[in-house]
């Protein structure tokens, strides 16, 4: 079996710390970051028994990308888990660009950074994994939810351009894409009567919001097994065995239903629009993007 020494973002609280101990469990190498490792020491002291490593980190911190360089080299690590992030909760327009920035810098650039600071020594190697965990939201919108959607869409546009970057070097990128799980993520998230705004009462926004609070605590998705699939997945065992070649995992059967619902909506769209998109182009011969033939093809 194959020594995966994995580097987990966020693994302080909900699915980064159920990814970091069940793959302690499965007697693999782990650092667990953290913002404030004392309290996570003291939240999960079962890392440290386990064998796992604490590493204090800020993703939004400027010396983020040298400081997982350093521990991708001295660790050996070649699997890297963005997992940090929160939820943003509020509609666009009552959101400050404080706020916005914020979101944005946590989880998006701070996965950038990370995954800057993890691909010279992967490049290197020849090899190496790269987890981005996304959302649900990061494939469909959320009403009430816009910049975190678009702080995910973000992820896996990045991700997707990432794949096709570094597939000549022996590097994969996988998108989880979690829907609804039973972790403390919604509790940290303000309430809608805190954040829905008077216009936007009665409104999808706040129907959404709702459906969400009110849910928190019944999620149907199980934080352990999700670790669980996402460590198949990675390393191409049990129940992940045929699916190395995945770019998106979706995880939960909601996060399944969206996406294809997604796709279905898409496809409506696209099938509408065919001839005047087609249309709008020089008579020329040239297919333009994507290239002809991507890495993820051949």
């Amino acid at each position: 079996m194959a020594q995966y020494r994995w580097l987990i973002t966020g693994a302080s609280s909900g699915q980064g710390a159920e990814i970091a101990l069940a793959a302690l469990r499965h007697g693999y190498h782990v650092i667990g970051t953290a913002r404030n490792v004392v309290k996570a020491k003291e939240d999960y002291p079962n890392l440290e028994a386990l064998g796992g490593v604490w590493l204090d980190l800020d993703v939004t911190s400027d010396d983020t990308q040298a400081i997982v360089e350093r521990a991708v080299k001295e660790h050996s690590i070649n699997v890297v888990v963005n997992n940090a992030g929160y939820g943003l909760r509020g509609v666009l327009e009552d959101l400050s660009m404080k706020q916005i920035r914020a979101q944005m810098d946590t989880n998006f650039f701070g996965a950038v950074a990370v995954t800057k600071g993890a691909i010279p020594t992967f490049r290197e190697r020849g090899g190496g994994i790269i987890v981005m965990i996304s959302s649900a939201s990061g494939f469909t919108g959320t009403p009430s939810q816009s910049m975190y959607s678009a702080s995910k869409f973000a992820l896996e546009g990045l991700s997707e351009s990432l794949a096709e970057e570094l597939a000549p070097f022996g590097i994969r990128v996988l998108i989880a894409e979690l829907g609804a799980y039973r972790t403390p993520f919604q509790s940290a998230v303000d309430k809608p009567s805190n954040i829905i705004s008077e216009p936007y009462k009665g409104t999808i926004a706040d129907k959404t919001a709702q459906r969400i609070t009110a849910g928190h605590g019944k999620q149907a998705g199980d934080p352990a097994k999700a670790a669980e699939a996402i460590i198949e997945v990675v390393t191409g065992e049990c129940r992940g065995v045929n699916l190395r070649h995945v770019l998106r995992l979706p995880l939960g059967k909601d996060a399944v239903q969206r996406a294809r619902s997604k796709i279905e909506s898409f496809t409506r769209d696209i099938d509408s629009c065919k001839q005047l998109a087609e249309w709008a182009s020089f008579d020329t011969s040239w297919d333009g993007y994507p290239p002809l033939e991507s890495s993820a093809d051949a």
